[in-house]
């Protein structure tokens, strides 16, 4: 990139005040192309009072009542979905939601439609669901399915193959599977048919694990217990997607519970995410020990019981005795982690003296990104020790 494309860029940043100086730094001047001045124009609706593009904003950022026609923020939608590569539309869409009062666009079906598919979009859609008019409902529900679906695509593979590679290794099973294969009796039992010209071993037979056991005393049982407090809305996304796909498991039972000062059982609807999702009320006081209770009442076995706790520690109820139940939990032999997110947004913001404690109970105690999400669960379902995977995470 030359220099008189770095200066036309700070130019797109900087807003429409800084023509003159920048220009100065040209010989020519710095004549926008067609592309930019729309971009230009794009941005200025956000960044710079919004008159420019016609967008009807304030210098205060707020938009009165004769603010933009829909046309108007329509065409802007689409023109920034036109302009600007993906990463950068979902940054500026939330830009607009903050800095321009646009929330209401999550209120009207053509608005929907036109913006770009965003986990933070959807978790502020969500927190506003109540206020929804009832005409756009249904659009709302769809923008929410393809944030699912998208989702549901990167990690419905990986966590079902984390699932499938928890295995009983002290029993074989005629029945092959990849994932289940046990590498060193295979060879050790085929060595005597090394092939010299090949260099290979050519197996007269293949041993596989017996996978775990489906039987309803030997299933794992996978629950999460998930905070619904306003500032978990990506958390929760995660959570409701994860728990669909491991109750679609034949070998795993799962329960999902939100809790803010209340708690909610919306297992019975992880059959559909979007519905799940639905069922949670973003927002509220924090009453964790109230629901870590409720959920102990649905350890079985406790050595074939994942308790996963996700929330920001933000406790409003008992604290000590949220952490003594944590504590019994752990002692019992449930396999217990608290998450203190599911996000790609950098160190989340969290009760950084109850985390201590926490992790002081030897419970893992961190933030995980989305793609970490099967790993953890194949290694806590392996019974491995996950100190190691924390620091991995963390680090």
């Amino acid at each position: 990139m030359d220099t008189k494309e770095r200066i036309k860029r700070w130019r797109l940043i900087l807003g429409q005040e800084s023509e003159k100086r920048l220009s100065k730094m040209t010989q020519d001047g710095l004549g926008l192309s067609g592309e930019q001045q729309l971009m230009d124009q794009a941005l200025a609706a956000i960044y710079h009072g919004g008159s420019e593009a016609g967008f009807g904003g304030s210098a205060s950022g707020k938009m009165g009542g004769k603010g933009p026609s829909r046309p108007q923020i329509s065409r802007w939608l689409g023109d920034v979905r036109t302009l600007f590569d993906k990463e950068l539309v979902k940054v500026i869409q939330s830009d607009a939601m903050e800095r321009c009062g646009l929330k209401e666009l999550l209120m009207e079906p053509e608005m929907l439609e036109s913006l770009e598919p965003d986990i933070g979009l959807a978790s502020a859609l969500l927190a506003l669901k109540d206020q929804i008019p009832k005409g756009s409902k249904e659009s709302a529900r769809e923008f929410i399915k393809k944030i699912v679906e998208e989702i549901n695509r990167l990690l419905e593979q990986d966590i079902r193959r984390a699932v499938t590679a928890s295995v009983n290794r002290r029993q074989h099973s005629p029945i092959p599977s990849a994932s289940a294969l046990d590498f060193p009796l295979t060879i050790r039992r085929g060595i005597k048919n090394y092939n010299p010209e090949l260099k290979k071993i050519i197996p007269e037979h293949f041993y596989f694990f017996d996978r775990t056991a489906t039987t309803a005393a030997n299933k794992y049982t996978v629950i999460l217990d998930v905070d619904q407090s306003g500032s978990m809305g990506e958390s929760v996304i995660y959570s409701s997607i994860i728990s669909c796909i491991l109750a679609s498991m034949a070998a795993i039972k799962t329960r999902i519970v939100a809790f803010d000062t209340n708690v909610v059982d919306l297992t019975e609807r992880c059959g559909d995410p979007v519905d799940l999702l639905f069922g949670f009320q973003l927002g509220g006081g924090t009453d964790i020990n109230r629901s870590v209770a409720y959920c102990q009442q649905f350890i079985e076995n406790p050595k074939k019981t994942l308790f996963f706790l996700v929330s920001d520690l933000m406790e409003g109820g008992n604290r000590a005795a949220l952490l003594r139940r944590l504590e019994e939990m752990k002692v019992s032999g449930v396999t217990v982690v608290s998450l203190l997110a599911i996000s790609d947004q950098g160190k989340p913001y969290y009760d950084d003296q109850i985390a201590q404690k926490v992790a002081a109970l030897g419970i893992p105690c961190f933030a995980c990104s989305p793609d970490r999400l099967p790993l953890l669960l194949e290694r806590a379902l392996k019974g491995m020790d996950l100190a190691s995977l924390e620091k991995e995470i963390t680090s």
